[in-house]
């Protein structure tokens, strides 16, 4: 039995194999030759081009908000990943099976079966991202009581409640870790009139980026074009900046808790008020976001373990028991 689980992500796409676990994480980004059409290079060796490249060389990432924005490019892009994940595959088309957000519509899920059969798969199958990640969270989602998670990642955030196998309510905001970038891009060239690009902006939210302002402040220099001299100059920014400067996009993914929990049946919304908001995806490393959850809804929060790679493990785990998980969970072709 040959399968293989991708979380096709708008920032990153990982890879896992049953029995190996996780083989591949790499950037979703594709670098492309204007004149002929021919893919250079995908993944990190592509990320390392952007805002460095030619003309004559178009980095994209064919993700953009958790949709598939460039047929063609993500095809390429998945049978890149398929090929590099096994030589297992060489011989034996493999199962696939992807994560997809929950609010996709039947055109984009077509788009996403079609990208993975061109990649040469046997099968495809297709999951919901907030499902997959509570499988990989280690949440019992087949018991009859309510569980929420919430899933942030590159180009989107979704929120679930799951009972039963099933989603019971779900949102999703095209808000997640590349809007906190250009938010920081934004707020340093109009506090500090400092060019930087987004490369820069997602090491300082990495490294400082906080939910919450802390008494105590972490600095950063970062280098950058003086928009007044238009030489390069670099600057210290602290972490309390970058707190302001994400707020916004921040409060726009906790309102989709309240919307949710507004149109969740009463039991369900004991149980989530019981067990708290399970936190999953890359946004979930954003220090003290469980705090400023807490705060904001009065629901406990808390950081899913190694939230990064819950949608993946949940890919695995759906491999592992494919019979059971046919019924409920999955749409195949």
């Amino acid at each position: 039995m040959r399968s293989i689980g991708i979380d096709l992500g708008t920032t990153n796409t990982v890879v896992f194999l049953p029995q190996k676990g996780i083989v591949i994480n790499e950037p979703s980004v594709v670098a492309i030759s204007v004149l002929d059409n021919k893919i250079l290079a995908v993944g990190t060796e592509a990320k390392e081009m952007i805002g460095r490249a030619p003309e004559s060389i178009i980095v994209s990432r064919p993700l953009v908000d958790g949709a598939i924005a460039d047929y063609r490019v993500t095809g390429a892009m998945l049978r890149y990943f398929i090929k590099k994940a096994g030589g297992v595959f060489r011989f034996f088309k493999p199962e696939v099976l992807i994560s997809v957000p929950a609010g996709i519509t039947s055109t984009e899920r077509r788009a996403v079966m079609e990208a993975g059969l061109r990649a040469g798969s046997k099968e495809v199958y297709l999951v919901k991202e907030p499902v997959l990640a509570a499988i990989g969270a280690k949440i019992p989602i087949n018991s009859a009581s309510g569980n929420m998670i919430l899933n942030i990642g590159g180009g989107t955030t979704e929120l679930a409640v799951i009972s039963l196998g099933g989603i019971v309510n779900s949102q999703s905001v095209r808000i997640g870790g590349n809007k906190l970038d250009q938010a920081i891009v934004e707020y340093i060239k109009k506090k500090h009139s400092l060019a930087i690009g987004e490369r820069t902006a997602e090491l300082i939210k990495i490294n400082i980026g906080c939910a919450i302002k802390l008494p105590t402040e972490e600095k950063i220099s970062i280098k950058g074009r003086d928009l007044t001299t238009g030489y390069p100059k670099t600057i210290e920014v602290t972490s309390n900046e970058i707190t302001e400067a994400i707020a916004d996009q921040l409060r726009e993914i906790i309102q989709i808790i309240k919307t949710v929990l507004e149109v969740t049946p009463p039991e369900l919304c004991s149980d989530i008020m019981d067990k708290g908001i399970v936190i999953s995806g890359g946004g979930a490393l954003l220090k003290h976001i469980d705090t400023l959850i807490t705060k904001i809804t009065g629901v406990p929060a808390r950081i899913a373990d190694d939230p990064l790679f819950c949608v993946a493990r949940g890919t695995g785990i759906v491999l592992e028991n494919l019979s059971a998980y046919k019924k409920n969970v999955m749409t195949k072709r």
